[in-house]
């Protein structure tokens, strides 16, 4: 008999931001495959609320509120000489709750999700562990201190380099590292020691899309959003994540004021949870609107009628994308948003990296009604052929080292 521990840094429901889905459809296929305990954290009472969801699909499980402040994990990080994301992810019920499964059950498999949690692996466990970094967050740290300088870029690029020597320990321990695409996955090895990087196991294991749920036949629009006349332009996202809240001001500030010079009524509206104050100001000002949490995304995204997705440091594979892809919404990225993802440019969306290229690819998408249904039609039949989640965790049962007993001639009668 095999059982599954499935250690994740924030509870897989809802699925409404982008760490969620994948934990969420991942948690999913492996309660497939076999009972599966869970070890995770709640960020807040929305999260909470989730625990009926998550005891119906786990053998057993443990779920934390997560509730020191960032501050105090900063201050016992620099004391500790540890990274903030391990502190800050830090538990001592859960880490006993994760040595008492692994004493009390026939556990034969660990799957983390996200490097925060590799800390919580026993040295001792002799079973198949699978390590599902997602991307490389150690780079993005040091791709933040490079932006900022200061305090603020010592502290990241602290951060970033504490975070690697983690992934480094973390991908020695694993069995099999997974990350989000193959353009993190060369970043990945890239940064380990080469004698490391020749002999692990790192592969991709991609994100898909529920192309049936995201579907825009069976959506009605949000009248919150349709009712202002003009083109709507939308970006969607966890809005705490600071890519997300650059992205968002280099809309509001560079790129839509170069849209409404020539199309005077389109507005951009921003869509997801936690925007800081400074977002919020922006409100019904020059055509921006931040709306905030919305309990579903799809009304929004059917209201729209471009999605502008800027960013300037993404990685892996955005599900904003994925998810506008999927509403038959024309978009408009940078090559950052489009990593990952193998769609044609020009056809299934329209990249551009400087404001004045993403502005100039808007207004054409704008001024050219037809290219830009065909494109979001094409967008969709691109998701829905390549971009399933069945297909994305097809290879999910083969990297836990499950397989299925041979048929017998009992089998057969």
């Amino acid at each position: 008999m095999t059982e599954i521990l499935f250690i994740a840094h924030r509870i897989p429901f809802p699925p409404d931001r982008g760490d969620k889905i994948r934990s969420h459809h991942i948690l999913k296929r492996l309660s497939r495959i076999a009972p599966v305990h869970v070890a995770t954290f709640a960020d807040d009472d929305h999260d909470l609320a989730e625990e009926v969801e998550l005891a119906a699909i786990a053998a057993s499980y443990r779920l934390v509120g997560r509730s020191r402040p960032l501050a105090l994990s900063g201050m016992q990080a620099l004391a500790k000489k540890r990274p903030v994301s391990l502190t800050a992810f830090h538990d001592r019920t859960l880490a006993a709750y994760v040595r008492d499964v692994i004493d009390t059950r026939p556990i034969s498999v660990i799957y983390v999700f996200s490097g925060q949690m590799g800390q919580y692996v026993p040295a001792d466990f002799q079973g198949r562990v699978v390590m599902d970094f997602v991307d490389v967050d150690s780079a993005k740290f040091e791709a933040y201190a490079a932006r900022r300088g200061g305090p603020m870029g010592w502290i990241e690029a602290r951060e970033g380099r504490l975070l690697r020597a983690e992934e480094e320990r973390l991908a020695c321990r694993a069995d099999v590292s997974l990350l989000v695409a193959k353009p993190e996955v060369d970043l990945f090895l890239s940064r380990l020691p080469e004698e490391l990087a020749a002999c692990v196991d790192v592969r991709v294991l991609g994100n898909g899309i529920d192309s049936q749920g995201f579907d825009p036949a069976r959506v009605a629009p949000t009248q919150l959003m349709a009712s202002p006349p003009g083109a709507r332009l939308i970006f969607t996202g966890q809005m705490d994540y600071m890519p997300n809240i650059t992205a968002a001001e280099r809309v509001i500030e560079r790129i839509l004021p170069q849209v409404r010079a020539e199309i005077p009524d389109a507005t951009f509206h921003v869509v997801g949870r936690n925007p800081p104050a400074a977002l919020l100001d922006r409100h019904g000002r020059d055509g921006a609107f931040v709306w905030g949490r919305v309990d579903d995304i799809r009304p929004w995204l059917k209201a729209a009628t471009l999605a502008l997705v800027p960013l300037d440091i993404g990685r892996g594979v955005q599900n904003k994308v994925l998810e506008a892809m999927a509403m038959e919404l024309p978009v408009v990225l940078t090559s950052e948003a489009a990593t990952g993802i193998p769609g044609i440019d020009g056809t299934h969306f329209q990249i551009a990296d400087s404001d004045g290229g993403l502005a100039r690819a808007v207004k054409m998408l704008l001024s050219d009604t037809r290219r830009a249904r065909i494109m979001g039609m094409a967008a969709r039949r691109f998701v829905v052929e390549e971009a399933s989640w069945r297909s994305a965790l097809a290879a999910l049962p083969e990297i836990i080292g499950w397989r299925t007993r041979p048929r017998t001639v009992r089998d057969a009668a």
